[in-house]
Order: structure tokens, then sequence, then C-alpha cells
């Protein structure tokens, strides 16, 4: 049973332009806000500019991720490579756990001595960084219900986007008032809120890597209605995964009276587990007086 296959391949490549041109914008403005933070002294800006930089590689990985998986299957990698998708998300997760800790670290270190800022070339810079990210985030937005990797980068956009309004404040409340240790504190809010939308995406990646059934999918009430088919007295050996995003799949032994027609079995058995979302499921129906599966059950 399958068709998420093609759904898959089809859903990605609609976004490969919207990624190719987010990635050009975020590139070419990372550039600008690392020396322009630099040059202003803004930690806000050069935190910004580190989140950017994640951006980046997070919507470059989902490009790659989607080229590959559209690879076909292999002898050796018969799920072709479409797990590609989940590595690049759990890496873009951990990149976001390395510009958080660095960020909150030169937060602290500058609050007992925060440096001299150049309010006005930071405030210029924080309104372009607004605007990149509002078209990065309006380009990614209808991606991310369909990809995890492409979620992530989207995830990661948004957060820069919040930065870039964080640094926007700054850089006017230095501009106003001459308060720079503002800086500092929007540096370390950034980093803040960076850490948990890591967390979850980390999370999520692990558990398709770990082949965690899916939280939406209960699995004792898909064992009841198996169960429930006419003719089947037994299920086990029930395995659903996630291979990669909106592709789930799944096993399951299904044992039948003696001399029951498998067909009507195996029918009734992929319209329930479509009706739970499940893309690919492999079915093996057994009689009743079969012997051996036991030996092998997990």
């Amino acid at each position: 049973m399958s068709g998420g296959h093609n759904h898959t391949v089809r859903a990605s490549r609609r976004h490969l332009k919207p990624l190719g041109v987010a990635l050009v914008l975020v590139v070419v403005f990372l550039v600008v806000e690392a020396i322009a933070g630099f040059w202003t002294g803004s930690l806000a800006l050069i935190s910004d500019a580190g989140h950017m930089a994640t951006d980046a590689l997070g919507i470059g990985m989902a490009l790659a991720a989607i080229v590959a998986a559209e690879r076909t299957t292999s002898i050796r990698r018969t799920y072709g490579l479409y797990r590609t998708e989940i590595l690049a998300a759990l890496a873009n997760a951990l990149l976001l756990f390395v510009v958080a800790g660095y960020v909150l670290y030169e937060a602290i270190t500058r609050l007992s001595s925060p440096p001299d800022i150049l309010s006005g070339p930071m405030m210029l810079v924080a309104a372009a960084g607004l605007v990149v990210n509002v078209i990065a985030w309006r380009l990614l937005r209808e991606g991310a219900d369909e990809s995890l990797n492409i979620e992530g980068a989207y995830l990661e956009v948004i957060a820069d986007l919040i930065g870039s309004i964080g640094v926007l404040i700054a850089a006017i409340v230095i501009w106003l008032t001459d308060w720079t240790i503002i800086d500092p504190i929007v540096g370390a809010a950034i980093g803040l809120f960076i850490l948990p939308r890591a967390w979850r995406l980390a999370r999520e990646a692990l558990d398709i890597l770990l082949q965690s059934a899916p939280e939406r999918i209960n699995l004792d009430q898909l064992s009841t209605e198996l169960g429930g088919i006419a003719e089947v007295v037994n299920v086990h050996d029930l395995h659903v995964w996630t291979l990669t995003s909106d592709m789930d799949v799944g096993t399951a032994h299904l044992m039948t009276r003696d001399g029951a027609d498998p067909h009507p079995v195996l029918d009734q058995a992929r319209s329930i587990l479509q009706s739970h979302g499940i893309a690919h499921a492999t079915l093996q129906v057994e009689p009743e007086s079969h012997e051996g599966c036991a030996e092998i059950n997990w």
C-alpha cells in the first residue's frame, strides 16, 4: 500500500523556488548584518546575524533534502534518502543551540560593561532585516505545513523576525536615551527565544530517527480496529513510525481463522490504516493454525 511517496515529492518540489529565493535573501543580508554588528558594536545585531546564518543553513539543508528525497531507491537504500530531511532538521536544531549559547554568553559578559553603539546604522540595518524576514516568512509559510525540515527553517525565520523587531526597538531606545545596556538584554532575549524552539525541533527529529510511533496515532485504537475485521482473531507485531514528513509507515501481522479469504481482510486493513494517515504498510496475513511466528515476535 503506497501513495505517500508521490504526494511528498510533488509537495516538496513545489517549494524549491520559494526556498531558493529565501536562501539568497537571507545569505545576502546576514553578511550585511554581521558586518554592521561589528561596525556598530551591537551584540543584538551580531546575534541576529548568527541566527540568520542558521536560517541560511536550515533553508539550504531543506533544499538539499528535497533533492535527495527525489532520488530513487537502491539495493542498499530501500527507503531512498527520505531520512536526509530529518537529519537536516536535527542538525538545524543543534546549530540553534550553539547560536543561543554563544549569544547568552556574550550578553552576560557585556552586561557589566556595555560598549558604545552606533544607534543610527544599527536602526537602519535592523529595519532592513525586518523586511527580509517578513519576505522569507511569507515564502516558507505554506511549506511549513507539509515538511518538518521546512518547518524548522520557517520557525527560525519567525524567531529571527521577532529578533529583528527587538533589535529595532533596542536601536530606537539607544538613539533616544543612550541606554546601551538594552543591547545585550535584547541579545540575551533572542537567545532565550531560540532555545525552546530548537528543543521542540530536535525532539521531533529524534522521535522520527528512533522510529517512535507518531503522537497523533493511537496504537491501541488502531489495533482494536484491525482486530475488529471479520475473520481476524489476533493482531500482533504492530509497528508504526514516520519515515519523513507527511509519510507514516507501518507493519502488522493479522491472524485469521483457517480457510478465511485474505483479500477482504487486506482491503479492510488498508482502509483502516489509510484513515489513520498511514501512507504505506506491509501486512502479513497468517492462518490461525500457522506456527512459528511467536518465535520471531518482537
